[in-house]
């Protein structure tokens, strides 16, 4: 089938050429169609559309007869030997193997036949409709050698088992290759063979619908092949043969149907390299296969890896994960990184699109896009997902989130409920089922956003503000917690979690989180049980397992949460009921920042106010937030980057507006999310940011420099250029985030992950300056936005820094900025 998708990946091509080409622009040499009328032009576009899925199908006919002549090719001297003294088969087994090979081969000659001279010598006017219509009528051939299909592979099995000469000649048949090709010929084994008769039914009812879809109605053709493709239809749905190519049954050579479930590409842990899997899900058994590297253009097929059949199948509990190998976790500032890159790639693309730039230079663009996505696919998850046959050999996949994982095995489980019976497949079954899986998958391509059409939504970028109220609909009283999930790059990522509400059958948490969006389309509410139990240790991660008692899924539809009010939703989950409420912010709008009218206060007020009114070196609100975090937060997993509850930070902010004296009781009872989350607003809301406006121009041409000792000595003369207020609270700040990230084995917080956090913070002009310097670009890691993270990483890796040095060392230049 391989030689036969080229052909129909080169027409997918041609035509996918024809689509994006500019009006006026011609799509071959000759396209006569352009000229005259828009009516003429649409006509006659439609007719050289017409010439295309023609030459395409005639491509893939050719390979077709091919492949018939052979299988019939050993049919001959099979047939002699058979009167012989030594026969390799009886003729008994030579007519079961080779039913109808003969007749379906002559039929389709003669189409080929009549059929090419017409392509060869275009005309507009050509009909060969009734090339077709004869064609759908001899279709009763088909219909005989399909219900010998299952009898015809058994007994060419039974006779490869029996004779070594006839497992010889089964296992590598010559197929020729098409006439412009360079491979002469091609190994097939006999079972791939005697599957293409039933394959190409599908394939020509498919051919008539794109022919009709391109014939004009008033064309003698029309009528014709309607008629041709009702036979066909008719024809199929006699066979229970589905012709939509996504059908979802396949009958197995045993006459049981077998029905794909759910499929979906999974990250597999294989002899400790990671590898993208795409799973299939059958009724009856789980099958693992990999996507056989193919040309470009041309359609995929299927390499089964392994299967387990569903009777076999058991997940090994927290304690079996013990003795399994343990997953190699890539760090954050990787995956950051790797983020950054894909933003600038996306960047350039649209620049190169606005500019109207060589659609090579964006193909290439494209190309690298779509390598560091995989990268990023392959190497962001870290969710164990262990499935073990009870007859020994054990698998893991990878998942980005639990969301999936509990998909996955709540989706075996129900299965499982069944009567299943072990099994084993032969080897013709499992091609089979492993051929059927391209026509049966659900999920088409890699989940990355280089597959994504240009005009398909790029999600939402900015701030999502989601309110989890409450949660109704449990059976008995239990410790309850939500956590939020958002898509980023092409996976789940999860943002939020809720304070556990404790023994309860109605939890009232009413928390707020804000949740940063790259890209994102989708919001998932996981509900939890908390576990207390330390025997139910996950050896994988050291985190135990708590059980989820529900999840859902809502789109972020742009029109819909694009709206200043707050958007009230429920989502129901296996009988649990999630009230929420949520609101979105676009980029744009949360980069505004808006000096205080309350000069009293902290939030909103110039640094260097706040600490001459302090008698401090560093504001009070930071020198309290750091103190509490380095306390009580520093081995918090995700401090800083998890969302703490707004309500939390809200009244925070309101005690250090107020100077209020219950400050330290207050922090010491407040979760450590939400201190850490006053600390960023407190930065944000600055009337101008920390590393000041003036200065920010120069600090993005510091950054970009190449040469290490001039950027050092460029970056080292900014921060002498800093108020000294900004300056001492910014190496406070400085060396407190390096504390955090030593923890990083603990916290999972790395310098990267911090300058992610705090970079735009600390650095992103106000709104005047934006204005001037900051490029909004819908992509969240705009180059302004990468060059904000740089440039506080840079200072995050450089050996201590300290205000008196500083100060008394003026390096090579003292220039003014």
């Amino acid at each position: 089938m391989e030689e036969e998708e080229e052909a129909i990946g080169y027409l997918d091509k041609v035509l996918e050429d024809e689509d994006d080409s500019e009006p006026g622009t011609p799509t071959s040499p000759v396209s006569p169609f352009l000229a005259g009328d828009k009516g003429e032009r649409e006509a006659g576009k439609g007719l050289e559309m017409r010439k295309l899925v023609l030459s395409g199908f005639l491509a893939s006919e050719e390979i077709y007869i091919n492949q018939l002549e052979a299988l019939l090719l050993p049919m001959k001297p099979l047939k002699a030997t058979a009167t012989t003294s030594q026969p390799v088969l009886t003729l008994q087994q030579i007519e079961t193997i080779f039913y109808k090979i003969q007749d379906i081969y002559e039929i389709h000659k003669e189409f080929y036949d009549s059929l090419c001279p017409k392509v060869q010598q275009w005309d507009s006017n050509v009909t060969m409709g009734h090339l077709f219509q004869k064609l759908a009528s001899q279709l009763g051939v088909y219909k005989a050698f399909v219900d010998n299909y299952k009898i015809a592979l058994e007994t060419a099995e039974k006779c490869s088992q029996s004779n070594y000469q006839f497992q010889k000649i089964s296992e590598e048949l010559k197929v020729k290759g098409p006439k412009d090709s360079k491979e002469s010929h091609t190994s097939v084994t006999m079972e791939a063979l005697l599957y293409k008769p039933i394959d190409r039914v599908t394939r020509s009812t498919l051919v008539l619908h794109d022919l009709l879809k391109h014939t004009p109605a008033d064309h003698p053709d029309y009528p014709l092949l309607q008629d041709a493709l009702r036979i066909s239809q008719n024809f199929l749905s006699s066979i229970n043969e589905d012709i939509d190519p996504r059908r979802t049954a396949v009958t197995t050579p045993k006459g049981e149907t077998r029905q794909l479930v759910k499929d979906g590409f999974l990250v597999e842990l294989s002899e400790g390299s990671r590898k993208l899997r795409h799973v299939f899900l059958f009724t009856d058994v789980l099958l693992c296969a990999k996507l056989k590297k193919t040309a470009v253009g041309k359609h995929q097929q299927y390499d089964c890896k392994w299967y387990v059949p569903l009777a076999d199948l058991v997940f090994p509990s927290p304690e079996e994960s013990e003795h399994c190998p343990q997953v190699h976790v890539i760090p954050d500032h990787e995956l950051e990184d790797m983020k950054m890159k894909i933003s600038a790639i996306k960047s350039e693309v649209q620049k190169e699109k606005a500019n109207k730039g060589q659609s090579r230079a964006i193909e290439r663009l494209k190309k690298k896009m779509f390598e560091n996505e995989f990268w990023l696919l392959l190497n962001s998850p870290a969710i164990p997902f262990r499935i073990h046959n009870r007859n020994g050999k054990s698998y893991l996949f990878l998942l980005s989130s639990d969301y999936e994982r509990s998909e996955w095995r709540e989706a075996i489980q129900r299965l499982q409920k069944k009567d299943l019976q072990a099994f084993v497949l032969s080897s013709v079954e499992l091609q089979v089922l492993t051929g059927s899986c391209f026509k049966l998958r659900t999920v088409h391509n890699i989940p990355v956003t280089s597959n994504k059409d240009d005009d398909e939504s790029p999600g939402l970028y900015g701030f999502l503000h989601v309110i989890v109220h409450s949660a109704k609909g449990f059976k008995q009283s239990a410790n309850l917690y939500c956590t939020l999930e958002v898509d980023s790059f092409g996976y789940f990522v999860s943002k939020a979690k809720t304070r556990v509400f404790r023994d309860t059958t109605e939890p009232q948490w009413n928390e707020e989180f804000e949740i940063e969006l790259e890209g994102s389309q989708s919001l998932r509410i996981l509900c939890y049980e908390k576990c207390y139990d330390k025997t139910k240790l996950n050896k994988d991660n050291n985190e135990i397992v708590d059980k989820i008692m529900g999840k859902g899924q809502i789109q972020l539809d742009p029109q819909a949460v694009q709206t200043k009010n707050w958007h009230m939703d429920v989502i129901e989950m296996n009988g649990i009921k999630v009230e929420f409420s949520m609101k979105f912010t676009s980029r744009d709008m949360s980069l505004k920042r808006t000096p205080s009218k309350k000069q009293t206060g902290v939030f909103g007020v110039k640094i260097s106010v706040v600490t001459k009114r302090e008698r401090s070196k560093v504001p009070y609100i930071v020198r309290q937030c750091v103190e509490e975090v380095e306390k009580r937060g520093i081995e918090e997993v995700g401090i800083y980057r998890i969302s703490g509850v707004a309500t939390d930070i809200q009244a925070l902010k309101a005690v250090f507006d107020a100077n209020n004296k219950d400050i330290l009781v207050m922090l010491s009872d407040m979760d450590i999310n939400a201190i850490a989350g006053t600390l960023k607003l407190y930065f944000r809301e600055l009337p101008e940011p920390l590393l000041t406006d003036r200065l920010y121009p120069a600090f993005m041409e510091g950054i970009a420099l190449s040469d290490p000792a001039a950027k050092e000595n460029c970056m080292m003369h900014l921060l002498r250029s800093l108020p000294d207020p900004n300056l001492i609270t910014f190496l406070f700040l400085l060396e407190h985030l390096k504390r955090v990230a030593e923890k990083e084995p603990i916290n999972k917080m790395s310098l990267h992950n911090l300058a992610t956090v705090f970079g735009p913070t600390l650095l992103r002009p106000s709104e005047g300056e934006s204005k001037a310097h900051l490029t909004l670009a819908s992509d969240i890691w705009s180059h302004d936005v990468m060059a904000q993270v740089q440039v506080l990483l840079y200072y995050l890796q450089h050996p201590p820094i300290s205000f008196s040095e500083l100060k008394r060392n003026t390096l090579y230049f003292s220039t003014d900025v």
